[in-house]
């Protein structure tokens, strides 16, 4: 392909096109679907909302323009259904390297009241940013990468065969992809794919290319204490019935010092190796404190950690403990002078990328749950444990085509991150396809907020980055 600046801007300028013409319209309509993943919507087959997002999605893929490209919802009994699209490699280009794309089209609950203006199930447009749920996290990811397609046939760009998978269980930890990689895998057949491009990351800014390294793993815990059948007025019983609040944090205190965040449990913890710790060094050194990003603070809070380059270690290499849900708590205005039955918590551990996740469940939940206090009935479950993912060194020609893309459409060099979110997908995937190059990226950058409220995507981010993904699959060899 004209790999010259001008040669990309033929590709931005179709891109471009392409979604104010057609991507922004499609995008906003998925918005509008509550397509919850399974672990927020657990009536989710019956609901159908799912089953809605990915017919919509696949029927705006089937009537784009590609040449023996074949698109279709697949269902397996159980399972959230994928959408799976085939697009051959172009006349001779049959030897280069299959590229398999992926993202999901599920998402997470509204969590919190959206600004005055705003709703998560109604995309609106402010100039070049899209609002709505979903939109960044990662409705538009099946558009980056049927666009990307779509500009390098219309502009006669080779390209090998490219498979795109979206799933719709992510946001649950991708409990439903194993089978569906599976049948990609077999429809690919050996040795797999060469490339993957992961199109359900982030950027530190939106003036260059991103790429993301190394990502955490995570486990989800519930823990419940149990301490009556019944709630008792607190007058009679306080004092003599321990608080199951009270007994909670102090099992919390077990796997966390709540003074600093520090994670207590060994088998969640590992040595940071010196390639990253250099790499946050320098990210530091340029960006100063904007490479962690904007975070909707109180004034007088103090960020963990020392200013540079600790911070993002401590975000992407350190583990932490987040309480996201809790049961058993009336609101404070429903609260009365009762000492409540049970106190039920869901804690999400991240963990580094070198963490075993199922060693880290066993003794997170072992810790939680030997010699309760005060007699009390604990229980703690492990809801999911995925592993973290650190990529192999890019090979020489994607790290060319990347940092070309960047330099033409972003006017800066490509840069790579770690991330301190997970993408199960990854790890999974390398494990199958040991020898596979990775393109790991997104559009999750300042004031996208993906999974609070507020959610959105950067337009002028997406196009650029279609068109960037369009030009390493067209450089594969």
């Amino acid at each position: 392909m004209d790999r010259s600046p001008s040669g990309l801007g033929v590709l931005a300028s179709y891109v471009d096109d392409l979604w104010e013409d057609s991507v922004v319209g499609a995008l906003s309509s998925y918005v509008a679907i509550p397509c919850l993943s399974p672990d927020f919507d657990p009536a989710w087959a019956d609901n159908g909302e799912i089953g809605r997002a990915a017919r919509l999605l696949c029927e705006w893929a089937t009537s784009r323009p590609l040449p023996g490209c074949t698109v279709e919802v697949v269902e397996r009994e159980g399972l959230t259904p994928a959408i799976i699209a085939d697009v051959p490699a172009t006349p001779g280009a049959a030897n280069r390297l299959v590229t398999l794309l992926y993202g999901h089209l599920d998402k997470q609950p509204p969590l919190g009241s959206w600004r005055k203006g705003l709703d998560p199930f109604v995309a609106v447009r402010e100039g070049e940013r899209l609002y709505g749920r979903g939109a960044a996290d990662d409705g538009y990811s099946i558009f980056a990468a049927i666009g990307a397609l779509e500009a390098l046939a219309a502009t006669g760009a080779p390209h090998g065969r490219c498979v795109v998978l979206i799933e719709a269980s992510e946001e649950s930890g991708s409990p439903h992809l194993g089978p569906y990689l599976e049948e990609v895998g077999a429809r690919i057949g050996v040795p797999g794919p060469g490339l993957v491009v992961c199109l359900d990351s982030g950027c530190v800014t939106y003036d260059r290319l991103w790429s993301t390294s190394s990502l955490r793993g995570s486990l989800v815990v519930t823990l419940n204490v149990e301490v009556l059948s019944e709630g008792v007025h607190s007058g009679l019983a306080g004092g003599i019935v321990p608080s199951s609040f009270r007994l909670l944090r102090q099992l919390l205190s077990r796997i966390e010092d709540e003074a600093t965040g520090e994670i207590l449990v060994p088998e969640c913890l590992a040595e940071t190796p010196a390639r990253y710790r250099a790499a946050a060094e320098a990210m530091a050194a340029e960006l100063g404190e904007a490479a962690l990003g904007e975070f909707p603070t109180v004034p007088s809070l103090e960020f963990s950690g020392r200013a540079g380059a600790d911070r993002l270690l401590r975000r992407t290499w350190m583990p932490s403990l987040a309480v996201i849900g809790i049961d058993g708590v009336p609101s404070v205005k429903d609260g009365g002078n009762v000492l409540r039955p049970f106190t039920t918590v869901k804690l999400s551990v991240r963990l580094p990328p070198a963490v075993n996740a199922d060693r880290a469940a066993e003794a997170v939940a072992s810790t939680l749950s030997a010699d309760p206090p005060q007699g009390a009935r604990v229980k703690a479950v492990v809801v999911n444990a995925a592993r973290g993912f650190d990529a192999p060194p890019q090979a020489e020609w994607l790290a060319r085509a990347t940092d070309e893309a960047s330099k033409a459409l972003f006017g800066r060099h490509a840069g790579t991150m770690s991330e301190g979110g997970t993408i199960p997908f990854l790890a999974e995937l390398a494990s199958r396809f040991p020898e596979a190059q990775f393109l790991v990226t997104g559009v999750i950058g300042p004031g996208s907020n993906a999974h609070g409220p507020n959610e959105m995507l950067d337009l002028v981010t997406a196009r650029r980055l279609t068109a960037a993904v369009a030009h390493v699959l067209a450089s594969a060899p």
